[in-house]
């Protein structure tokens, strides 16, 4: 059985929570309030670039020049793809970026860049792939859920369209082709760090919807 068939059901409950998350639920309506969508969207411009990072590490420490490639490409696509959307909101909002990174964005991208640099290159695309998928599956469950004239459907299509499947897809054929050479170890550390990625997913959402601050305040 491929790494992916094994993982999902891991982290079921992870995403069931997710899609519940206030956040998500008022983002189908429409009723998410504006603010803490601003937020969002200026923390995940925060997270895209340490993202894009991340897979450029990852992609060095590739041993195929075909997977070295495609992580490149990951890296490439998300800063040009995902930063038009960012783009749109913040001419949309007349939003600057003038905030520091949240504790719920920090925490992910320095486990993303830490695990890219640290741990082993299986790892890595372990625990980029939720980042992945789970937006994947957020947005297609978004779409079926959402309002007509929905103000964040730019956000929906870009998550939900044929583009971004074809980029999740890719994701997971690279993570299967790479896990099934490795043993029952090496596949359970995959399997935890890939749990680990998905929650902090989670405490990003969480994140934006409480529009998180540092504490104590200096």
């Amino acid at each position: 059985m491929s790494f992916s068939k094994v993982a999902w059901p891991t982290i079921e409950p992870i995403y069931q929570s997710i899609i519940e998350h206030p956040f998500n639920l008022e983002l189908a309506k429409g009723t998410l309030a504006k603010e803490k969508f601003q937020f969002y969207i200026k923390q995940d411009s925060l997270y895209l670039v340490d993202f894009a990072r991340a897979l450029a590490v990852a992609a060095s420490r590739a041993s195929r020049p075909d997977e070295l490639v495609l992580l490149v490409d990951f890296s490439k696509g998300a800063i040009i793809a995902e930063r038009e959307l960012h783009e749109f909101y913040f001419d949309f909002y007349r939003l600057k970026l003038d905030v520091e990174k949240a504790p719920g964005c920090f925490t992910y991208t320095h486990f993303l860049i830490s695990t890219a640099t640290n741990s082993s290159y299986e790892e890595s695309l372990a625990a980029l792939l939720p980042c992945f998928w789970i937006y994947q599956k957020v947005a297609q469950h978004v779409y079926k859920t959402t309002i007509k004239d929905n103000p964040y459907q730019k956000w929906i299509d870009t998550y939900a369209g044929e583009n971004f499947q074809g980029i999740v897809q890719s994701a997971i054929k690279l993570t299967d082709r790479v896990a099934e050479d490795l043993n029952k170890k090496q596949i359970k550390k995959m399997l935890e760090t890939f749990v680990l990625s998905t929650r902090l997913e989670w405490m990003f959402w969480d994140s934006a919807y409480r529009m998180e601050t540092w504490q104590p305040n200096t």
